[in-house]
C-alpha cells in the first residue's frame, strides 16, 4: 500500500477561540485526532476496522509544538501521515499551515495497537500486515522520559464529566491538556499560552473519577502529574509557555 499525506482544511470559528482570539488548545487537539481518524479510516485501519477485529488504537505520547496559534476566522490546512513503524507502536506526524504555507503547528504522536478486551499491546505486523509509512518527520523529535519533581507548586482537582468520555469509554486524549492548562496560577494563565507540549499517557481516566493535576513551575516551563484520587498515574506532562 502506497501512503501519502492526508490533507484537510479547516476554518477557525469564533466559538473555537479563547479570549486572545487564538484557537483553543482543546480544539487543536481534537483537530489532530480528527485528521488521524480520517486518515486511518482511509488506510483501512480506523475505528470500524478495529472494532470488527477486537482492537483499539491508544495514545502513548504526544509532542506538540505551536509556532503560532491559528487565529479567529483563519483558514488552515492540516497534513498528517504515519511516519515510523515500531514493533508495538506506530508514529504519526502532523503539520498545520496557514494559507501562505507557513507552518503553524508541528506534532508527533505515538500510538499502540491493543486487544480491546485484554488491553494488551499487539504487534503491528500480526494484525496489520499491509501497514506502511511515509519516511518523513514533521519535527526531528523522539519521545523522552520526563523527570518529574518531588514537590509541586499547585494542585487542582477536576471531576470527570460525561462529556469528557469518548467512544472508547474513557477520557478523551484532548481533555488532559485542557486540565493541565487550567491547573496553573490564574494570573499567569491569563497572560501566557502554551508553545510546546509533551504528554506521556499512562492509564485512562473513566467516568465518575476525581482527578488531581499537580503542577511545578520553573520560570516559563512547567511539569505536571495527573493522577486519580487513589493515586493511579494517568499522565506525565511538560509544557513551555510564552506570552499570549
Amino acid at each position: 500500500m502506497t501512503v501519502s499525506k492526508f490533507c484537510k482544511k479547516y476554518s477557525v470559528r469564533s466559538y473555537e477561540c479563547d479570549k486572545h482570539q487564538n484557537l483553543r488548545l482543546l480544539t487543536l487537539m481534537n483537530i489532530l485526532q480528527d485528521a488521524a481518524d480520517s486518515h486511518a479510516d482511509a488506510l483501512g485501519v480506523g475505528y470500524e476496522f478495529c472494532v470488527a477485529h477486537g482492537l483499539a488504537w491508544v495514545a502513548a505520547n504526544y509532542h506538540v509544538k505551536i509556532l503560532r496559534a491559528p487565529k479567529i476566522h483563519e483558514n488552515i490546512e492540516i497534513q498528517t501521515w504515519p511516519s515510523e513503524e515500531r514493533k508495538l507502536s506506530a508514529i504519526r506526524d502532523y503539520e498545520i499551515t496557514d494559507e501562505k504555507g507557513n507552518i503553524l503547528v508541528q506534532a508527533s504522536t505515538q500510538w499502540v495497537l491493543i486487544n480491546a478486551e485484554t488491553k494488551r499491546p499487539q504487534p503491528l505486523r500480526s494484525h496489520l500486515p499491509f501497514y506502511d509509512i511515509l519516511d518523513e518527520k514533521a519535527d526531528n523529535y523522539d519521545f523522552i522520559k520526563l523527570a518529574l519533581p518531588d514537590k509541586y507548586d499547585i494542585e487542582k482537582k477536576f471531576a470527570v464529566r460525561f462529556d469528557d468520555i469518548d467512544v472508547n469509554n474513557h477520557v478523551n486524549n484532548a481533555v488532559y491538556p485542557l486540565w493541565i492548562s487550567e491547573a496553573v496560577d490564574g494570573t499567569f494563565r491569563d497572560t501566557h499560552t502554551i508553545s510546546e507540549l509533551e504528554l506521556i499517557f499512562k492509564k485512562p481516566a473513566v467516568a465518575g473519577e476525581i482527578v488531581k493535576i499537580a503542577s511545578a513551575f520553573e520560570e516559563n516551563n512547567s511539569l505536571h502529574l495527573i493522577t486519580t484520587d487513589d493515586g493511579r498515574e494517568l499522565v506525565h506532562a511538560a509544557v513551555k509557555w510564552i506570552l499570549a
